[in-house]
């Protein structure tokens, strides 16, 4: 099912993913891929390491897979939940933070390439490059072994993380619950204002800030503006307690 799309021309570098991959206890059949899943659009033109394309490709496709591995996990997991809550799990279970933090603690930050600019930013630590590298990884493993061995990595890495999401509320619409906050206690509804656009036209990245009145409270960052304001949402409320104070009623 694997169909090798890039060159990379250091050895090294495939030997080293493939030592990450065999670690995960995937018996993966070609490691292109895998590579592929790796290599952030900003290394393409420098001279780090020769490939024809970024993992934005891959990015998509796993994307897609995530999205219907959990539905349909949920769909059995959950046979008398409404379609409405159900969705409400799900993107809690596929959005960018808990991706990013999945990421992280399998280690993706020490194996994907950015260029050096994009390093000394701390690009390789960034949550959306991180859960971005891990939707690609996803879509090589599919590519590479198939559905079945997609979702047997997406139960033990995401859905493992349901029973936290649930036991914190993680599930609860983050605008709306900002918005039930701010209109509670202070009678105004939040706004939502991008900070910062990104990349190209069709691999967008938006920074958005979340504003109770005109204190900014929240942000965000996401490859479109509805998922960087729920970002940004999400982090207003993890922050709760530094700016409800100083907010005048």
């Amino acid at each position: 099912m694997s169909k090798k799309i890039v060159s990379i021309s250091s050895k090294a570098f495939e030997e080293k993913i493939g030592s990450f991959v065999s670690s995960l206890e995937i018996p993966f059949k070609d490691i292109t891929n895998y590579c592929l899943a790796f290599i952030h659009r900003s290394v393409l033109n420098e001279n780090i390491i020769h490939v024809t394309e970024s993992n934005e490709r891959l990015e998509f496709l796993g994307d897609a897979v995530l999205e219907l591995i959990s539905t349909e996990i949920l769909f059995h997991a959950y046979p008398t939940k409404p379609e409405w809550e159900l969705t409400d799990i799900r993107s809690a279970l596929v959005r960018g933070k808990n991706l990013a933090s999945i990421g992280l603690k399998l280690g993706l930050q020490d194996y994907v390439l950015v260029s050096k600019g994009e390093l000394l930013a701390g690009g390789n630590t960034n949550p959306y490059i991180v859960a971005n590298t891990f939707e690609a990884f996803l879509g090589a493993l599919y590519l590479d072994l198939g559905y079945n061995e997609a979702k047997t990595f997406v139960e033990k890495y995401v859905y493992s993380t349901l029973s936290e999401i649930l036991e914190k509320a993680l599930h609860v619409d983050p605008k709306s619950h900002l918005q039930e906050i701010s209109q509670d206690k202070y009678l105004v509804t939040p706004t939502y204002e991008v900070l910062k656009e990104s990349g190209s036209d069709h691999n967008k990245s938006y920074t958005v800030g979340a504003y109770i009145g005109t204190k900014q409270v929240g942000t965000g960052t996401g490859s479109s503006k509805k998922k960087a304001q729920q970002e940004a949402a999400e982090n207003a409320l993890s922050e709760q307690k530094n700016w409800e104070k100083t907010i005048k009623t």
